[in-house]
């Protein structure tokens, strides 16, 4: 099975560069916890992995092949949850993840088990507007399982949420990589995951010049 891997990999962020040397390897059922204080470059790193930005140096490869030679390819195996929830306000929770199912093939079997999955059935017909905070992250979260990718990529999943929705996203992580998934996660909580590494963004920090 396809591997997704960096290596000698330099971000720049304006003038500054931001870490230097850094290098991953990603197999199917793996996951990788991206941790690091503020500024390390943990969104950046997951930006150039989902093809959003390109390395300053170095190379990102799945399966041994550049992701940037097939960049559609790789936006089809790619579910990347950001910072922002990207809520339609005026969409019900259900036509939000159905709208997003049907962009990405899951239809409306996917936007279900999203719903599931989350534990947003109750709130299926409300207005999204009317969310709270951990319910939009929720919605937000339930794109993972709406629809089949390869490659899950999260930037700190677990802001806003409770116990029972950080079980639920735990749950979600372990079956999509029980059927050889990947996921790859910034944050600096431990969520607990079964046999998960760290890469410390630390580690390739690049010195403030003098």
């Amino acid at each position: 099975m396809a591997r997704f891997g960096g290596d000698g990999l330099e971000c720049a962020r304006g003038e500054r560069l931001v870490f230097a040397g850094l290098g991953f390897d990603v197999g199917p059922g793996d996951a990788l916890l991206l941790e690091g204080r503020n500024g390390s470059g943990k969104t950046s790193l997951l930006r150039l992995m989902a093809g959003l930005a390109r390395p300053a140096a170095g190379r990102i490869a799945w399966d041994g092949a550049d992701i940037g030679d097939d960049a559609e390819g790789h936006r089809a195996r790619t579910r990347y949850i950001g910072h922002l929830d990207a809520v339609k306000p005026q969409l019900s929770v259900i036509e939000n993840l159905s709208f997003w199912a049907a962009l990405h093939g899951g239809g409306a079997a996917g936007a279900q088990a999203g719903l599931t999955a989350f534990g947003l059935d109750t709130l299926a017909r409300a207005p999204a507007r009317y969310l709270s905070a951990g319910q939009r992250r929720r919605l937000a979260l339930a794109r993972l399982a709406a629809a089949p990718a390869a490659l899950w990529l999260m930037d700190e999943p677990t802001i806003a949420l409770d116990r029972a929705s950080i079980a639920a996203l735990i749950a979600a992580i372990a079956a999509h990589r029980a059927t050889g998934g990947m996921a790859v996660i910034a944050t600096n909580v431990d969520i607990g995951l079964d046999g998960a590494r760290l890469l410390s963004l630390e580690d390739f920090a690049v010195a403030d010049g003098p």
